[in-house]
């Protein structure tokens, strides 16, 4: 998948709709020695990393398993020989060299529902003051940002409703045509509904229908013009 996310952001700065293409996490496991050549900190429950990369390994990544256990609120079990189940704390567990060598498995950082709706909200505030910042009269505030890792999109309509998609750094797509491509859905499944009320969380199965058809195909490389 080259296109990732999908987010509307009313004139107000709340988010009335997300979508997302990543399916399912994309975890990593390996094996380790002691020392750990990543430095791990106890950040919302669990052990994530801060500091180093290995391999596909990033920041912010947190251990999700440890030699195949599942970690939850960086605590896990293990199980001897006679089947009882000890309780550890993970990172006490990772400081001691007695462990190791052990088999980690790290999952990328999820963002949660709250979590988007306080990104969207930040993003709204940051998009004004760019336009206010600009030397430029009537500047359209932020249209792309660009990070080691992925690519954000954000078209704003006459309106003040804000579009935007985030896509891998290698996305062949026009994404400036697909996110007037999202605009024309969402004039057509959300505003000529007469269900609808401007502002407000979409709720439309017709509209997600619509939306997974256009981002499939568009990461498939079919040009949006022709959706």
């Amino acid at each position: 998948m080259s296109i990732y996310d999908v987010f509307i952001i009313n004139r107000a700065g709340s988010l009335i709709y997300d979508y997302s293409t990543k399916a399912e996490i994309q975890k990593i496991e390996k094996t380790f020695s002691y020392p750990l050549n990543l430095v791990l900190e106890h950040i919302d429950q669990k052990a994530v990393v801060v500091f180093g990369k290995d391999d596909r390994i990033q920041l912010r990544y947190s251990v999700s398993a440890i030699n195949g256990r599942p970690v939850r609120q960086c605590r896990f079990t293990t199980v001897d020989e006679n089947g009882t189940e000890t309780e550890h704390n993970a990172m006490e567990y990772l400081s001691n060299a007695e462990n190791f060598p052990m088999d980690l498995t790290f999952s990328p950082p999820t963002v949660t529902q709250n979590e988007k709706i306080i990104l969207s909200s930040t993003f709204h505030s940051l998009f004004a003051i760019a336009a206010q910042l600009s030397p430029m009269p009537k500047s359209s505030g932020i249209e792309v940002l660009e990070t080691n890792q992925f690519r954000l999109h954000c078209f704003q309509s006459v309106t003040g409703v804000k579009f935007i998609v985030v896509a891998a750094l290698n996305a062949s797509q026009n994404l400036d045509a697909l996110l007037r491509k999202i605009y024309e859905l969402y004039a057509d499944f959300a505003l000529k509904n007469p269900f609808y009320s401007i502002d407000m969380p979409i709720r439309c199965e017709r509209f997600d229908e619509a939306m997974v058809a256009l981002v499939s195909k568009a990461d498939s490389g079919t040009p949006v013009l022709n959706v």
